[in-house]
C-alpha cells in the first residue's frame, strides 16, 4: 500500500527534520520518461495535502506528466536528476487559460523547491507572417523596405486548437517559495502568479529559445504583493521580467512591494518590463545589483492601459543591448518609457476607455548601459512624465552592420515630462558608427528640469547639435 514515510531524511538542499515525506515512486512513479506519470505524482499531492502538508518528494529520473494540482502545505521537491517533463498530449491538461504543468489556486504555504528540472518540452515553426501586430508595425515596414521574407516563429501547432501550457500557475496563493529548480522551454509564460501575498523566488535558472521563443516570458507577477526575486538568471525569448497589473484571471490588482536583487536577465524582447497591460498599479518596486545583457530592450515602463507606475528604484545595473529579429518588440534600446491610450497603438476604439496612465516618481541611479538602439523616455500629451531622475548614468550608443536595418538618430529622447533630474550623465557613441546619428539627447516639452554634470559627446559624422533643445521651460 502507498505510505507517507515519517522519517528524517538528507536531500540535497539541506535537512528535513522529522517531517512527513511522500516519495511518488511509492504511488507508482517510475522514472521513465516513456511512462505518465501524472496520477502517480497527483495522488502523492493528494495524500500530503490531506496529512496536513509535508514533502512530496522526486527523486532522480524522468517523469512525463500533465497538469498537477498543488495542495496547501505541501512542498514539491525535486532532487537533482529529476526531470518533469511537460506531456505533449493536450488532454493531460485543464482547458486553456489555466493550462499549467503546477498549478495552484487560493492555497496557503506551498513550495516548488529543489535542484531539479521542470521541462516545457516547446517547439517551433517557422512561416511566413500572416497578421498585423501594431505594436512592431514600425519594425514591419522597415523589413518590408529591404525586400526580405517577413518569416517568423510560432509555436508548433499555432492555430489548430493546440494546448500551451505555463509552467506553473498559482492564483490567490499566500506564502509562496519557488527555489533552486531550472524551468526549460515553456510553451508560454514560465512562472505566471496572480494575487499572490509573500513570493519569494530565489536561485532559479529560467531558459527559452532566444531566437524563437515567442509568448515564453520568463517571471510574470500580476497583482501581486511583497514578491522578493533574488540570485536568479533568465534567459527568454520573450520578456524576462514583467510586471503586470490586468484582469487576466480578475479584478486588475495592484503589484506592490517588491525586491529584485542578485540576477541576470537575457531577453529577445525586454529584460525588466513594467507592462502595458497595467489597468491598475505597479508601486514600490526596487530592483538593485542586476546585470542585463544580450537582449532587444533593457527597461521598459509601459502603461496603455490607464494604470500607474510609480515610486521604483532602480540601482546598480549594467546593461547591454542589440537589435533582435524584426518580430519582437524593441529596437536594441536601453531605455523605454512610454505612455499611450490603447487605441492610439493599434486604431480601435473602445468603449469606456481610460484616460492615459500616469508614470512618477522613478530613479535610475549607478547605471553602465551599452546599446544599438535610441533610448526614449516619453509621457503623453494628457499624462506628461513626473519626477524622472538619472543619477550616475553613462550611455553608450554603436550600430549593428549585421541588422537588416538601422534608424538610431538621437541617443536619448526625453518628451513630455515635469521635474527631470539628470545628474552625473555621460552620453557617448562607440564604434561601429552609423550614418543615421545627430543628437546625444534631445529634451521636448520638458518643464522645471535639472540637469547638473551632463556630459553629451557629438556624434561621430554628425553636424547636429550635441543637445537639442524644443519647448523646455524652467531649465538649470
Amino acid at each position: 500500500m502507498p505510505r507517507c514515510l515519517l522519517t528524517v531524511v538528507t536531500l540535497s538542499a539541506g535537512l528535513l527534520s522529522a517531517q512527513s515525506v511522500f516519495n511518488v515512486k511509492n504511488y507508482g512513479a517510475t522514472g521513465h520518461k516513456a511512462g505518465n506519470a501524472r496520477t502517480a505524482i497527483q495522488q502523492t499531492i493528494d495524500a500530503c495535502g490531506k496529512a496536513g502538508g509535508g514533502t512530496v518528494y522526486i527523486g532522480p529520473g524522468e517523469y512525463t506528466t500533465g497538469q498537477l494540482h498543488l495542495r496547501s502545505g505541501v512542498r514539491l521537491y525535486l532532487e537533482a536528476g529529476a526531470t518533469l517533463f511537460a506531456s505533449l498530449d493536450g488532454a493531460q491538461f485543464d482547458p486553456a487559460p489555466k493550462s499549467a504543468l503546477i498549478s495552484g489556486e487560493d492555497l496557503h504555504d506551498i513550495a516548488i523547491e529543489g535542484r531539479g528540472t521542470l521541462d516545457g518540452q516547446s517547439s517551433y515553426e517557422w512561416h511566413p507572417n500572416n497578421f498585423t501586430d501594431y505594436y512592431i508595425l514600425s519594425n514591419q515596414h522597415l523589413m518590408e523596405a529591404t525586400g526580405k521574407p517577413l518569416m517568423r516563429p510560432f509555436p508548433h501547432g499555432f492555430g489548430h486548437e493546440k494546448i500551451y501550457p505555463r509552467l506553473v500557475l498559482l492564483l490567490r496563493c499566500n506564502d509562496v517559495r519557488i527555489t533552486g529548480l531550472k524551468f526549460l522551454r515553456s510553451r508560454s509564460w514560465t512562472i505566471n502568479p496572480y494575487a499572490c501575498k509573500r513570493l519569494l523566488i530565489d536561485g532559479v535558472y529560467i531558459y527559452s529559445s532566444q531566437k524563437e521563443g515567442v509568448w515564453a516570458d520568463g517571471i510574470d507577477p500580476d497583482g501581486c504583493q511583497d514578491v522578493r526575486i533574488s540570485n536568479s538568471t533568465v534567459e527568454t525569448g520573450d520578456d524576462a521580467l514583467v510586471f503586470y497589473s490586468a484582469d487576466i484571471w480578475g479584478p486588475a490588482l495592484p503589484v506592490e512591494n517588491v525586491t529584485v536583487t542578485n540576477c541576470r536577465f537575457s531577453s529577445a524582447s525586454s529584460a525588466i518590463k513594467f507592462c502595458d497591460g497595467n489597468s491598475n498599479a505597479i508601486r514600490r518596486v526596487n530592483i538593485d545589483n542586476v546585470v542585463i545583457t544580450n537582449s532587444n530592450r533593457g527597461i521598459a515602463f509601459m502603461v496603455f492601459d490607464g494604470g500607474i507606475v510609480e515610486d521604483v528604484v532602480l540601482s546598480n545595473l549594467t546593461i547591454e543591448t542589440r537589435r533582435f529579429d524584426w518580430f519582437w518588440w524593441g529596437d536594441g534600446d536601453p531605455l523605454h518609457f512610454n505612455i499611450k491610450r490603447r487605441s492610439e497603438v493599434d486604431g480601435n476604439k473602445r468603449a469606456n476607455e481610460p484616460a492615459a496612465g500616469k508614470i512618477r516618481n522613478v530613479i535610475i541611479q549607478n547605471v553602465i548601459a551599452h546599446g544599438t538602439g535610441a533610448s526614449v523616455i516619453n509621457g503623453h500629451p494628457d499624462s506628461w512624465l513626473e519626477g524622472v531622475r538619472l543619477d550616475n548614468v553613462k550611455l553608450f550608443v554603436s550600430s549593428d552592420a549585421s541588422a537588416p536595418y538601422e534608424h538610431t538618430a538621437t541617443a536619448l529622447t526625453v518628451r513630455e515630462m515635469r521635474g527631470l533630474r539628470m545628474s552625473n550623465v555621460e552620453i557617448d557613441w562607440e564604434k561601429p558608427f552609423a550614418a543615421t546619428w545627430s543628437n546625444g539627447l534631445s529634451l521636448d516639452q520638458v518643464k522645471d528640469a535639472v540637469l547638473d554634470r551632463v556630459e553629451v559627446h557629438p556624434a561621430p559624422g554628425s553636424k547636429s547639435q550635441p543637445v537639442l533643445l524644443t519647448d523646455v521651460e524652467g531649465l538649470k
